[in-house]
């Protein structure tokens, strides 16, 4: 069992044409998987080479996100946590201080790099909430510029949706008063949207909606468009100009990315269809599944494909993930023994009355004694 909750010896069992796994943002990858998609792609379109990360098809992933993203520029980056990393740095001129969500991805799960490699604090607001208002940030700024050591805020990072919190997004309305602040205070502004295009699914509001409200946004390639690894950062032209040698700097100028590039193409066209029917095929099954007894699917306050579910206290939990998992449906409990179903284009697989009857089932078979 990995961190991540997974079988890792059973994920061929992944690879069957109608497993439903409720855990993660796509599909779980596979090599085979991998390897098929990448054949799809390769079949209709020409796989130009790059160069240690320059030219060929990454230069066509880098133009289409920046356009599909509504910036001048955009970069690949082999990961999310670089990809934040390079942002700030850039931002902040390795100085001052970056406000960021406490239970963010950069002020929870880099290791301090940013403040190690760089030498830029990190100001955590919203302890355990999803997002810190303008009242925060500007109180977290007037201490910044007040103290007998000038150490201003030079850049502001807001991740949204925040995985720490249930895949739960930053309002619309917030996110336009957070960037205002930002403007106003002539504050660089960083959008940590690895799952931004599945935000934009659930909110209705596009990319380019989202993205414009800020000065730089990275965009994770493979939480949910297929690829094994792989990241996009974009923004205006003299803010991404000339960073490949930072990313070079830091160990990041990978060679053949061009197969990361053609699987990352090939992820955005199935994830333009494939994922708002997702979400509402989901919308559609989860109201029926609260029909039978001993189950309970709860949504959050702003929450986009990550949904709670509750058994009574009658059922044995792990005798219920066992009767599903033997007709192919897969769910998983977190360390807290909670059960989240995410919601993801594997649940297109089966019509939602056969993954009804398989919920029903386990159900049934799975009270106590």
């Amino acid at each position: 069992m990995n961190k991540k909750g997974f079988e890792v010896t059973n994920i061929k069992k992944f690879e069957d044409n109608d497993s439903v796994v409720f855990r993660g943002d796509g599909e779980p990858r596979t090599t085979n998987n991998l390897l098929l998609r990448l054949n799809e792609f390769a079949n209709k379109n020409q796989i130009e080479d790059d160069d240690f990360s320059l030219g060929g098809i990454v230069s066509q992933l880098e133009t289409e996100m920046a356009s599909r993203l509504g910036k001048q520029a955009a970069i690949f980056i082999p990961s999310g946590t670089l990809a934040n990393h390079l942002a700030i740095r850039k931002h902040a001129a390795t100085q001052g201080r970056a406000v960021v969500q406490e239970q963010s991805h950069i002020f929870n799960d880099t290791g301090d790099s940013i403040q190690r490699l760089s030498g830029i604090n990190l100001v955590p607001l919203a302890q355990n909430r999803v997002y810190f208002d303008a009242n925060e940030l500007n109180k977290a700024y007037i201490t910044s510029v007040t103290g007998r050591v000038l150490n201003p805020i030079s850049v502001v990072s807001i991740e949204t949706p925040v995985r720490r919190q249930h895949g739960q997004v930053v309002p619309w309305e917030h996110l336009v008063e957070l960037t205002k602040f930002c403007k106003t205070n002539k504050i660089p502004c960083h959008l940590d949207g690895a799952r931004i295009f599945m935000q934009a699914a659930v909110t209705g509001r596009s990319v380019e909606e989202y993205a414009s409200l800020f000065d730089s946004v990275y965009v994770s390639l493979y939480k949910y468009l297929g690829t094994p690894f792989g990241s996009i950062l974009a923004g205006e032209k003299d803010f991404i100009e000339g960073m490949y040698h930072e990313r070079r700097m830091f160990g990041g100028g990978l060679a053949n990315v061009s197969l990361i590039a053609a699987l990352a193409l090939n992820g955005l066209e199935r994830f333009e269809h494939e994922f708002p029917e997702s979400i509402n095929k989901a919308l559609q099954l989860f109201p029926s599944l609260n029909e039978l007894e001993h189950i309970e699917i709860q949504s959050f306050e702003h929450g986009s494909n990550i949904f709670r579910l509750i058994l009574s206290e009658g059922i044995c939990v792990d005798s219920f993930i066992r009767n599903l998992k033997s007709v192919r449906i897969f769910v998983y409990t977190e360390p807290s023994n909670e059960i989240y179903l995410h919601v993801n284009a594997t649940i297109l697989k089966r019509p939602n009355h056969e993954i009804i009857s398989a919920f029903s089932d386990a159900i049934s078979k799975s009270v106590k004694k």
